[in-house]
């Protein structure tokens, strides 16, 4: 097996996923208690590195029938192809998988009891239960109609309070009010990524939300659920002016009505229509946080 093979495994361009809503954590503590230790900070996204490749390698393992049925993958959806293409088995991704999560197990309790930040153990746990969830009997929450709410607690709630507790060494003086775009965020973005895979999860049975409401209504409510958490930045930016609850919302603004232009008629066949549709979907959701990030770390600092 080529080292290539294992860079497409790990799917770097999704480390957005989880990087993004792990910083803005992690900034929300520095906001609220002007501490930034960076040796914690670093470990923390080493952690994440580990958390994404249990996550990609085992949801690969997992989706491998729904995979071997996509004919419309694209770089944002379809997993990652190894196994469909013969170039990892699938047990030798099983083990990889349970051997990040071994390894984001014996780092979070490093940290948990070596660095004085005990609920770090915990709450890393729940995000790879989360994850067994979602893919993995009995509960196989993505095939079952309830992905995105998983996904939306896992990449809306739990990473968050994993960066901020990262940096505060409590919840104390967390705003939890911010968790509620967060969750948002992570709902539609499972909603959007789900959207080329709609053909090879209906035939697999896998009830994403497009499979259940339609590919059109599935696009215009990623647009509805991204505009809704753009509009409820004063959520996250409670104390900072409305002047930069606007700077902050006109960027991923912009970029969803450019999405909506073409919402009609980007359906998997037209593969690049799609993708568009995806791709500026994505974009305007990761772009809306990192102005949460800019806009707390200027307010804070001033």
């Amino acid at each position: 097996m080529k080292l290539s093979s294992w860079v497409q495994a790990a799917r770097p361009l999704a480390h957005a996923n989880i990087a993004a809503p792990l910083l803005v954590g992690e900034v929300l503590g520095w906001a609220a208690t002007g501490q930034w230790d960076l040796r914690l900070v670093v470990l923390t996204h080493v952690a994440a590195v580990l958390d994404q490749l249990f996550i990609v390698f085992a949801n690969d393992v997992a989706d491998e029938a729904s995979d071997r049925h996509n004919d419309d993958a694209t770089p944002f959806s379809g997993g990652s192809r190894v196994l469909v293409e013969g170039k990892i088995s699938s047990a030798a991704l099983r083990r990889a998988s349970w051997g990040a999560a071994v390894a984001l197990l014996g780092l979070a309790a490093f940290m948990a009891f070596g660095l004085a930040r005990p609920l770090l153990f915990p709450l890393w746990v729940g995000g790879i239960a989360l994850l067994w969830a979602y893919s993995y009997p009995p509960l196989r929450l993505s095939y079952r109609g309830y992905g995105e709410v998983a996904q939306g607690l896992g990449l809306g709630v739990v990473l968050p309070l994993v960066g901020y507790y990262t940096v505060a060494g409590s919840f104390e003086g967390l705003s939890w009010q911010a968790l509620v775009p967060l969750f948002v965020l992570g709902f539609a973005g499972n909603i959007n990524t789900a959207l080329p895979d709609a053909r090879a999860d209906a035939a697999t049975e896998k009830r994403s939300w497009p499979v259940r409401y339609g590919l059109s209504r599935a696009r215009k409510h990623t647009l509805q659920l991204l505009g809704l958490a753009t509009f409820m930045t004063p959520f996250v930016l409670s104390d900072a002016p409305q002047s930069t609850w606007f700077s902050v919302e006109v960027g991923p603004a912009l970029v969803l009505l450019l999405a909506a232009v073409s919402w009609r008629d980007a359906d998997p066949g037209d593969r690049r229509a799609c993708v568009r549709f995806v791709f500026l979907c994505g974009f305007a959701l990761n772009l809306l946080m990192v102005g949460w990030c800019g806009a707390l770390w200027i307010h804070a600092a001033v």
